[in-house]
């Protein structure tokens, strides 16, 4: 929610925003058939879009040419567009689902620089939500 408001916000500030999954955003670059439709794809997430917000990292595992990808993509707009991602991992949970360290590593290490990391702690909304949903239980009777 905090990603939505954000990109919200960057909407009516006059920006071009995307939002997108993780799934998504890899499942359109790895079905590119050519070098070329790859690097326009490419151009068109790193250079014609203001901010991207990529949700959802960290609940499928990458192969090492998914992995390749979403770096490609937050290397090519490092220090030059804005990324915001959705993650249920700790940084240090990241090498479970990204099978390269080394490009695990320079992902994190660009990610982080010039970044407001926001953390929360505590039960998700939908885990709330729907214990909250639940009939309660009667006593039975003595």
């Amino acid at each position: 929610m905090i990603a939505q408001n954000i990109a919200h916000a960057a909407v009516q500030a006059g920006h071009n925003v995307l939002f997108t999954t993780a799934a998504q955003l890899l499942l359109d670059l790895g079905s590119q058939e050519s070098a070329r439709g790859l690097d326009q794809r490419l151009r068109h997430y790193c250079n014609r879009i203001g901010l991207i917000v990529i949700d959802e990292i960290g609940y499928l595992s990458y192969d090492n040419r998914n992995a390749d990808l979403l770096f490609q993509v937050v290397s090519r707009r490092y220090e030059k567009r804005s990324v915001v991602l959705t993650t249920n991992l700790t940084f240090s949970d990241w090498p479970t689902v990204f099978p390269n360290a080394a490009c695990t590593t320079a992902l994190i290490d660009r990610l982080v620089h010039h970044s407001e990391i926001i953390s929360i702690e505590s039960k998700s909304y939908r885990a709330r939500e729907a214990e909250e949903a639940k009939p309660t239980r009667r006593k039975p009777k003595s």
